[in-house]
């Protein structure tokens, strides 16, 4: 007859790694929905970088401009 109180370690064993792998399935379905979350947010920022150039006006090789014209005005 086997005692209720005291399960067999083997049982006990297998339930502890099926609670285990249940815990370790939501983790990953939850990490899974985090990176397809911030792949997304790179996607739209790769999108406004893109838009961001566009706008910018082209470099114009003839008017060659001097570091020091880069100097804020407190120099």
């Amino acid at each position: 007859m086997i005692d209720s109180h005291h399960p067999d370690p083997a049982e006990q064993r297998l339930t502890d790694l099926e609670i285990k792998a249940s815990y370790t399935e939501d983790l990953v379905d939850t990490l899974n929905a985090i990176v397809a979350r911030q792949q997304q947010q790179i996607d739209q920022l790769a999108r406004e970088l893109a838009a961001l150039r566009q706008q910018m006006p082209a470099p114009d090789a003839g008017n060659f401009r001097s570091l020091r014209d880069e100097l804020p005005p407190h120099y």
